[in-house]
């Protein structure tokens, strides 16, 4: 269920919004799955808490505690998704994000239908259990696409037009199944396609890179496998192995990238593509899976307080009033601001770009937005 910071916990409940009946409950500590429950009692409180706000036409959609921030969700007025969070600088963005990833997975795997007309609450549970105990990531949707290790590296433009949940959902779904050879696994698209299933096939053409396609009824997988391989890629098969060993990286080998930086992303939010490592050099501290957790907390951030999302349309632009011109850049200091103490944490928007770096605690906060604006332009050819 994400990163979590040290020793913080997570409890995911999925409830059946006319009964109340639970249809499963998830527990995270630390981002990893942990058997520790609520008990009935409190998931019956919390449940009946937001019932009894809706039967008075009041929505509650999130409370805080001194440690804890809870957020309800209600979808099409048949599932209610609550979320306990104890992280430490967690918000309600980032959890009411969560419920919202979290039903676009439950959509992706049984079909909006089968959510909103619940027949058979047993059965529906088991489906769901089965299917959700690989999500702690999901995944995303298109039509071709080259997937390395859970990114997608190259796609089509039809997989790329395809939008929120769906890009997101697929790769994650795709790095939960059990390596195979080849898969045709059928799915629902949350945005695209909630009530009609399609088939996502999946080619292995080496370890750890997988040809992805999403289509209806044809064509066969058995005929598809040996057209495509053969054919098309055995010639590429060499060129894709050498480039495997990069796929951490996320950068071509020999890119100049400035010795105090320990991991970036870089989004385009126009093309709606992104540029994430967090292994950009060799080992330092902290460890990737620290730096993963600083980069999404501070994207987490920015994104709330300071840059928008994504950048307006041109008629939301004309008849909106006039409002205060927004930041271009922002920085952080993970720690005491002091020479050589704290990872260092900045973000620049250029267009329809944003940086978001993770600095070394050497790096000086007065050459943050240079550096990163040097950066900027290094990485920009690239996406």
């Amino acid at each position: 269920m994400g990163d979590g910071g040290a020793g913080g916990t997570v409890h995911l409940l999925c409830l059946a919004a006319s009964s109340g009946v639970p249809l499963f409950c998830k527990s995270s500590r630390g981002g990893v799955p942990a058997r520790q429950q609520l008990p009935f009692s409190v998931i019956g409180s919390l449940n009946g808490v937001h019932m009894f706000g809706q039967n008075l036409e009041v929505q509650l959609s999130s409370a805080r505690t001194e440690d804890t921030t809870v957020v309800w969700k209600s979808f099409h007025d048949s599932i209610t998704l609550i979320v306990l969070s104890s992280e430490e600088g967690t918000s309600e963005l980032r959890l009411e994000r969560l419920l919202q990833m979290v039903f676009g997975a439950m959509v992706l795997i049984v079909g909006l239908e089968e959510l909103t007309n619940i027949r058979n609450v047993e059965r529906l549970k088991k489906e769901l259990r089965e299917a959700l105990s690989g999500f702690a990531e999901a995944a995303g949707t298109a039509f071709l696409s080259l997937v390395m290790s859970g990114r997608v590296v190259a796609a089509t433009e039809g997989w790329w037009r395809l939008g929120m949940p769906e890009a997101v959902l697929l790769p994650w779904l795709l790095s939960s199944l059990p390596p195979q050879a080849a898969r045709d696994y059928p799915v629902y698209l949350p945005h695209g396609s909630p009530t009609v299933p399609h088939r996502l096939l999946t080619l292995t053409l080496l370890p750890g890179l997988e040809l992805c396609l999403l289509c209806g009824p044809r064509p066969p997988l058995s005929q598809l496998e040996p057209q495509l391989l053969e054919r098309w890629w055995q010639p590429l098969l060499d060129p894709l192995r050498a480039c495997l060993p990069l796929g951490p990286r996320a950068l071509p080998a020999g890119f100049p990238l400035h010795a105090d930086i320990l991991g970036l992303l870089l989004l385009h939010l126009e093309l709606r593509r992104c540029l994430f490592t967090v292994e950009p050099s060799g080992d330092k501290e902290p460890s990737p899976e620290h730096r993963r957790r600083l980069l999404r907390s501070f994207y987490t951030l920015v994104t709330a307080t300071h840059f928008p999302p994504e950048p307006a349309a041109p008629e939301e632009k004309v008849e909106a009033a006039p409002q205060a011109p927004l930041p271009r850049a922002c920085y952080l200091v993970s720690g005491p601001e002091e020479p050589g103490v704290g990872w260092r944490l900045v973000a620049l928007q250029s267009g329809p770009r944003q940086l978001l770096l993770l600095l070394s605690p050497q790096s000086p906060s007065h050459g943050l937005r240079g550096l990163a604006t040097h950066t900027l332009h290094a990485l920009s050819p690239l996406l």
